[in-house]
């Protein structure tokens, strides 16, 4: 999806086949089966959101105060991060994803490379802790605006108020909202396990079988 999106659907088309990718993105929530059959007519301006659910297993464990290295360790006990979960922690996970929703969605084809990208290296527990007592919470948010024919893409760590909707997302729960030219919504997964992102598959594999 990232670097060959536009050669795979079109392999696929002429093969009489369909290329579909569901549980790419926030497990088995309708995200790409959304447009345009869902919401036919409209214009995708941007999208904002929490996207790794290593990340915010991390910096929630971390708010009730573990260190960095215990709360990667409880979201590896969950089964949510990997052996090495630097390309988590590193934003790398998430500026994937950012730029499958934007070539997918937004149809506009756009670099890894091109993506902002800041992880949760420079956060350390007392400030992660510090700004939570004060009624904010740090989260690793995943931005894209469109800009004419450009959009601009972006993962960093950012601080949010209390009261801000991604900054209620607890565990592996994630969101995302997203902007369109009429009005705006956001989808919440609250909490996932293995059978959120098993169903992605079966419903792929239903809307495949109904096309054929």
């Amino acid at each position: 999806m990232v670097f060959a999106y536009a050669e795979l659907v079109s392999l696929a088309r002429d093969r009489g086949k369909s290329f579909l990718c569901e549980s790419t993105v926030m497990d088995g929530v309708p995200i790409f089966s959304l447009f345009p059959a869902g919401l036919p007519a409209v214009e995708l301006r941007g999208f904002s959101g929490v996207l790794n659910s290593t990340t915010n297993v991390v910096l929630t464990e971390v708010e009730k105060g573990l260190s960095f290295g215990e709360a990667i360790r409880r979201a590896q006990t969950l089964g949510v991060a990997e052996s090495d979960p630097s390309n988590d922690l590193e934003g790398w996970d998430a500026a994937v994803k950012v730029v499958a929703l934007t070539t997918v969605l937004m149809g506009i084809p756009v670099k890894l490379d091109q993506v902002q990208r800041t992880g949760l290296r420079d956060l350390s527990p007392e400030k992660v802790r510090s700004v939570r007592a004060a009624g904010m919470r740090y989260k690793q948010v995943c931005r894209a605006e469109r800009r004419g024919s450009f959009v601009e893409c972006m993962v960093r760590p950012e601080l949010l108020l209390a009261s801000d909707p991604l900054a209620t997302l607890e565990g592996t729960s994630s969101a995302i909202r997203f902007e369109l030219d009429v009005f705006s919504f956001s989808i919440v997964e609250h909490n996932p396990g293995i059978e959120a992102t098993a169903y992605g598959l079966v419903a792929d594999f239903l809307r495949a079988v109904h096309r054929a």
